[in-house]
């Protein structure tokens, strides 16, 4: 069979991506090796500016259960130091606390309703591109077949099969000196303190919840998730692991070396499933392109580093929203020259700032009275809230601006568009709502933009209506970023229609 995208992977990434393409018109057949999604436990939720990017899907209220938009969180952490965000002038950090599974169960209901085809139990084995296609061996519960898609792309995890067969390079390190274990556990009520649900460890003192807690012989980390057991952490260097499989003892005597006093723990109560896992080394690699002619890769294929702050499923989500739009519109045949060539462009630049904060709060963590000085050192930068907002948004993605080419660039050109309420003649509605069906939409105040906007209409969305802010008129791509903008009562209708072409295509004769 033919199709025109076949997307190896059904993890969050991959289900994303078939989401985004199913909204621009696009039926993706996704492929899955393992024959149903797992139970194991993954992540432990959403950190950063994709809860923005599903709220703008119309997901969020599906995935957090509240019908109200996303709230940023009053704090966080860099490198085990907190951050305090209620005072910022604009607090970019939002979390939502949903395991892995979960939203992999959502999304994957949510692409089945748009119409993207699922196959479990079916693996990638082996590819080869032609000038037009890319034909695609696959191995499944019937046996061996082959298919053919116009594009393939790799959502399959930091050991993508979909890389490897297409020769893609994943160059970078492999640190083996820290060891890190993970397991739910009880712990005894009486360490509990009630007020913060914080652990006063006898011999040591507070442990904070949710928040690494460094010393200088590691670091552990104490979550207490509502509805279900508390989650332990630990990271020791130079620790010779076991060779047997992993413990709850054997968390319990780390948990003990790190903090130098006894932490009782025991084996976890209530069902699964329940994490226990004993990691002896860690990558950071980053693919030297995301795209080799009709192949590309997203998520974790792409990039792989250090879990810490929750940057993987903010960076991987992200990267289908990017791509979703892009392949779609080559694929409809009214993408303009480069247009999917800017996906890597766009989101390998991202991906080394992720592997820049990364690696500098795993240095952060690490033992040695240097590092303690430059934690001190680092206390004190943030006590100005101008380093915490700086930190803040690089670890939400608010930072991000892209590259659009233009030479009077708006303040809002190649950022996140902002949230904003428009008053239409239909009533009054939320950005969020507007972009729901992840379409470019221009956003016009003054009215007077109809007739620039005519040879587009068959690709862009138009809504006129007033807004409080000072810009009176946004175009906006379907990622949710701002490819042009104006602050003029008449804006600049020539300008309005180069951003037009540049990104959506010339435009269509008799529109």
């Amino acid at each position: 069979m033919t199709t025109d995208v076949v997307i190896a992977g059904a993890g969050p990434n991959g289900l994303m991506l078939a989401c985004e393409l199913s909204l621009a018109g696009i039926r993706p057949l996704v492929l899955e090796r393992l024959p149903e999604r797992t139970a194991e436990h993954r992540a432990n939720g959403l950190v950063g500016q994709v809860v923005r990017m599903l709220d703008r899907r119309g997901l969020y209220e599906r995935l957090s259960g509240s019908s109200g938009p996303p709230q940023p969180i009053p704090a966080f952490v860099f490198g085990a130091m907190r951050l305090e965000l209620e005072d910022l002038d604009d607090n970019p950090m939002y979390a939502l606390g949903v395991p892995q599974r979960r939203i992999e169960q959502v999304l994957e209901e949510r692409a089945v309703e748009l119409g993207a085809e699922i196959r479990r139990g079916h693996e990638l084995v082996g590819l080869a591109q032609d000038t037009d296609s890319v034909a695609i061996d696959v191995v499944g519960p019937d046996g061996a077949h082959r298919l053919r898609a116009r594009y393939l792309v790799g959502a399959d995890g930091g050991r993508s099969q979909t890389r490897k067969l297409s020769g893609i390079g994943f160059p970078g390190a492999t640190k083996d000196d820290v060891v890190s274990r993970l397991a739910h556990v009880t712990v005894p009520p009486s360490l509990v303190d009630p007020a913060t649900l914080g652990l006063n460890v006898p011999g040591h003192g507070f442990v904070p919840p949710f928040i690494h807690h460094r010393t200088e012989r590691g670091v552990l980390a104490y979550a207490p998730f509502p509805g279900g057991a508390p989650l332990v952490s630990t990271m020791e260097w130079s620790a010779n692991p076991a060779d047997q499989p992993m413990t709850v003892d054997e968390l319990r005597a780390s948990a003990s070396r790190v903090l130098g006093a006894d932490l009782p723990l025991g084996p976890p109560a209530g069902d699964g499933p329940h994490q226990l896992r004993r990691l002896t080394s860690g990558n950071t690699r980053l693919a030297d392109r995301f795209r080799d002619r009709r192949v590309l890769l997203v998520g974790d294929a792409a990039h792989v580093h250090s879990a810490i702050g929750g940057p993987g499923l903010n960076l991987g989500l992200q990267d289908a929203v990017n791509l979703g739009w892009k392949l779609a519109a080559e694929l409809h045949g009214w993408a303009p020259s480069g247009l999917l060539d800017s996906y890597e462009t766009e989101r390998r630049t991202v991906a080394r700032r992720v592997v820049m904060h990364t690696r500098a709060q795993s240095a952060l963590l690490s033992p040695g009275d240097e590092i303690s000085a430059l934690r001190e050192l680092f206390g004190e930068l943030l006590h100005e809230p101008r380093n915490v907002q700086h930190i803040a948004d690089l670890m939400s993605g608010a930072d991000v601006r892209y590259e659009m080419g233009t030479d009077a660039e708006h303040p809002l050109v190649g950022r996140w568009a902002p949230d904003l309420r428009l008053d239409t003649a239909g009533g009054s509605v939320r950005l969020a709502e507007l972009t729901a069906g992840a379409r470019p939409l221009l956003l016009d105040t003054t009215g007077s933009l109809v007739d620039a906007l005519s040879g587009w209409r068959d690709r862009v969305q138009v809504v006129t209506g007033r807004a409080d802010t000072s810009t009176t008129a946004m175009l906006l791509r379907p990622d949710g970023y701002t490819a042009w903008a104006s602050n003029d009562a008449r804006p600049d209708a020539r300008s309005l229609r180069e951003a037009l072409t540049k990104w959506f295509g010339p435009a269509t004769a008799g529109a």
